[in-house]
């Protein structure tokens, strides 16, 4: 019986590597951002960022297109946007096929701003502007626009979370899309007034040891920004982004601003946010979650 030689396995192709590809996506944009080699193959370093950033703009673009059909335009604000993978990626996908929408690209590395304005120009982004500026700083910058309609921030470090909120409340943002990461903050005030907590009540065990301290600290804070969210008014949701296996920084808070407002609801979560920065002794908040 005659038997037949074992061919050659066949390469997978790029759709087969990457499903979330979508027709018509720009394989130049996925080599500049080193997603893809230069021979058009997956680097699997970057597999992980990418998943996330796919499934972080399934949830942004039907955000952006219900603005984009109340108004006929968009903008969005990345903060804490590094090298803009999320900003390059959604406006491949969703705004180059539109003939309005800007993106912008808010990064403190002036080196990562350039670099993001010199790949836009080369790939004829025409509608991607970027601002090396903190965020904190990004509050009354005049070369952004007063109204932001969507405002994204993802794995923005500790406070700089709080800063693309309190920008978002400032440029009277629809909605707001946020993957906070490495909250210190609310940890380290709850290391000083530990001796105080603990000789108080018995729930301050939560925070006795240091692990516990800071994944305590990491949860309350986004406790507390999602009661400021909807104090001023937003409805707010939290999931995961993707599963746990790919990332650990993995919360994720949509917030969507409610038309018309309801004062009573607002006014309760004002209440309660007030409340938990007393019972956790947390008074150097105050200002900054201050409704």
């Amino acid at each position: 019986m005659r038997v037949n030689p074992s061919r050659p396995k066949r390469a997978p192709t790029l759709q087969e590597q990457l499903p979330e590809l979508r027709e018509g996506q720009s394989v130049e944009l996925l080599k500049e951002l080193h997603i893809l080699t230069r021979e058009g193959k997956l680097n699997q370093d970057t597999r992980r960022k990418l998943k996330q950033v796919y499934h972080l703009v399934q949830f942004i673009e039907p955000l952006l297109q219900q603005v984009l059909d109340d108004r006929g335009d968009v903008t969005l604000a990345d903060h804490g946007a590094g090298k803009s993978y999320l900003g390059f990626i959604l406006y491949d996908l969703f705004f180059r096929p539109q003939r309005v929408g800007t993106v912008w690209g808010i990064e403190v590395r002036s080196e990562l701003v350039e670099k993001s304005r010199a790949l836009a120009l080369q790939l004829g982004f025409e509608r991607m502007q970027f601002l090396a500026t903190t965020v904190q700083e990004s509050l009354d910058h005049p070369d952004l626009p007063p109204g932001i309609d969507v405002v994204t921030a993802l794995h923005a470090c500790d406070t700089a979370t709080d800063d693309a909120i309190a920008f978002g409340l400032a440029r009277q943002a629809r909605f707001m899309v946020l993957v906070p990461c490495c909250q210190a903050e609310v940890a380290a005030i709850l290391r000083r007034h530990k001796a105080l907590s603990l000789s108080r009540t018995p729930l301050a065990e939560i925070w006795r040891h240091p692990l516990h301290t800071r994944e305590f600290g990491s949860q309350i804070t986004n406790v507390l920004r999602c009661l400021q969210l909807e104090a001023h008014g937003y409805e707010v949701t939290v999931t995961e982004l993707v599963g746990w296996e790919h990332s650990m920084k993995n919360e994720l808070i949509l917030a969507r601003k409610i038309t018309p407002p309801r004062p009573k609801a607002q006014e309760k979560a004002a209440v309660r946010l007030r409340e938990m920065l007393q019972e956790l002794h947390l008074p150097e908040l105050a200002t900054r979650f201050a409704v």
